[in-house]
């Protein structure tokens, strides 16, 4: 037996590293969220759009479930996944906050002028602390809200591919 062991531990080896390699849910680049199954942090930004007032976490604690995300008009994939929000909010009427990570007033205007906006309410997160609050990594990243305010999934880089069907969409209505 013992001049199998080292058989053994090599078939066993592989065998690890073959799960590791197909597995489709894992991304070895993703930083897992502490945030998840917590409350939204508490906060209170000002409006993108004028007219629209500033934006607290009361408006997270509606009674319905919504999506948060963090967004910026200098972020390429922000405007690859911008298309599927839209389709969020214009085809299954899901409400959607928006918030422009480290971005300009104008400029973060003129993205949502150019590409359209799919957030029922957006807001200017100027220095960055609601999106370290959320325990965000880069943009964009969206995040699904229960009727409480609790954070019940993140996902991590644009909602692209699969992304929408596969994962957004059964987790919102998870929250529900």
């Amino acid at each position: 037996m013992q001049r199998f062991l080292p058989l053994i531990i090599v078939v066993a080896l592989f065998a690890i590293f073959l799960q590791m390699m197909t597995d489709g849910d894992r991304n070895p680049n993703e930083i897992k969220s502490v945030m998840v199954g917590k409350p939204v942090p508490t906060f209170t930004l000002p409006a993108v759009v004028d007219g629209e007032g500033e934006l607290s976490d009361d408006f997270l604690k509606s009674g319905r479930p919504m999506l948060v995300n963090f967004f910026a008009s200098w972020c390429v994939p922000c405007r690859a996944e911008h298309e599927n929000l839209m389709k969020l909010a214009n085809e299954h009427g899901i409400t959607i906050v928006g918030i422009a990570y480290k971005d300009r007033h104008a400029d973060a205007l003129a993205f949502l002028d150019e590409l359209g906006n799919p957030f029922r309410r957006t807001a200017l997160d100027r220095d960055g602390r609601l999106a370290i609050d959320f325990g965000v990594t880069g943009v964009p990243e969206t995040f699904v809200i229960d009727g409480n305010g609790m954070i019940t999934y993140r996902h991590w880089g644009p909602i692209v591919g699969d992304g929408l069907e596969a994962k957004l969409l059964p987790a919102y209505e998870a929250a529900q």
